[in-house]
């Protein structure tokens, strides 16, 4: 499944971000990358000693917190911090990869995040650099992602995917891994298309009893999947 959400940060949200990213240093983008994918990435990264890091991670995950339609998509139960690259320059791309399955907390050594729903978080505006296009692989074909500063893609970690040579410009991204409520991503999609269908006959017809005992089957099947 994958789900596009648009304006997840605002104009000034995104001026904070990119105010504290142009105060960091950016290190190798293979910080972060499995074995495999340590083969084929080719980008840039802010380290885990970055001073703004803490910020920006704080930033975002507020974000994601007002978000409903990313909790629906997603149903998180653990969020590893936010991490941030760039695609620039020599370092501009990252081939096909699928990405690790566990994933290590930053700083908490022996904490471990299963990789359920893999997201992307555009900071840059698409018009200001050619090629970076997010490219995912799934049942239904090849997907290329390329959105607006402030919007999120989020799509299954088991995918594969990769990033495009950046040729002009430069590509900042906020990237993250989260381990979800429900583990099976056929699971998610059915819920995810139950509480759409019900938001939208929620609005046409109110809260009718045929609306309430739907809402009742999502919240069953949400106790008989999700973990805790």
């Amino acid at each position: 499944m994958l789900i596009t959400i648009d304006n997840v940060l605002s104009d000034d949200e995104l001026g904070t971000v990119h105010s504290l990213i142009q105060q960091s240093q950016w290190a190798s983008g293979q910080l972060t990358a499995g074995i495999q994918a340590a083969q084929v990435k080719n980008n840039q990264q802010l380290p885990e000693d970055a001073p703004h890091l803490p910020a920006l991670r704080h930033l975002v995950l507020n974000a994601l917190q007002r978000s409903p339609l990313f909790f629906t998509a997603a149903l998180p139960l653990k969020i590893l911090p936010p991490f941030f690259n760039r695609y620039s320059g020599a370092s501009n791309t990252y081939g096909f990869h699928t990405d690790n399955a566990m994933r290590l907390v930053p700083q908490q050594p022996g904490t471990y995040v299963r990789s359920d729903v893999s997201a992307t978080l555009f900071l840059s505006k698409p018009q200001d650099y050619d090629g970076g296009v997010l490219t995912i692989e799934d049942t239904f074909g090849t997907h290329g992602v390329k959105l607006q500063a402030g919007s999120l893609v989020v799509y299954p970690s088991s995918s594969i995917h990769a990033v495009t040579p950046v040729t002009r410009g430069e590509r900042i991204a906020c990237f993250l891994f989260l381990q979800s409520m429900v583990r099976d991503p056929g699971q998610r999609r059915l819920l995810y298309d139950m509480d759409m269908a019900l938001l939208k006959l929620r609005g046409e017809l109110g809260e009718t009893p045929p609306v309430v005992q739907l809402t009742g089957t999502y919240h069953n099947l949400l106790r008989r999947w999700a973990e805790s």
